[in-house]
């Protein structure tokens, strides 16, 4: 099962994520792409789980089954939404690069918060591996995460 990258960037190990929830991997394994623009995109044919009322923050669960969480920004949640349009609801059904959310990344920044966009694995106990791309510049047309 693979998944593509939600966004252009640089990839980012969670690892060295400064938020320790997303580098201690307390709610899943994944990855982080620093992003160059600010359009986030479905990695994969899914259904749309959850959104924060901040549109900082969504879940999705594939066709396969992974259940994904897109995080993104570090305490971005403190921004209020402000610099985060949604164009998803709650069950609706999304195909590989459609757009979910477009953020302002340049509020952002200026906000004081890192942009760190992470793609968490929510379900990792049903597999067994995770792979993560060897690239470090990342395309949303690059497959970021291979899940077995």
């Amino acid at each position: 099962m693979r998944l593509k990258s939600v966004v252009n960037g640089k990839k980012k190990y969670l690892e060295d994520v400064s938020d320790e929830a997303f580098s201690q991997k307390m709610m899943g394994d994944g990855i982080a792409i620093v992003p160059s623009n600010g359009q986030i995109l479905a990695p994969a044919n899914a259904t749309i789980t959850m959104i924060f009322p901040t549109n900082h923050a969504l879940g999705i669960k594939t066709d396969d089954g992974i259940e994904v969480l897109i995080h993104i920004g570090i305490d971005t949640v403190e921004m209020n939404g402000d610099g985060f349009e949604s164009f998803v609801k709650v069950n609706q059904y999304v195909e590989t690069g459609e757009l979910l959310v477009k953020i302002d990344l340049e509020k952002i920044k200026e906000s004081g918060y890192e942009s760190d966009i992470m793609m968490i694995i929510t379900n990792m106990n049903e597999y067994k591996t995770i792979i993560k791309s060897k690239k470090d510049q990342i395309t949303v047309d690059d497959v970021i995460l291979e899940i077995v």
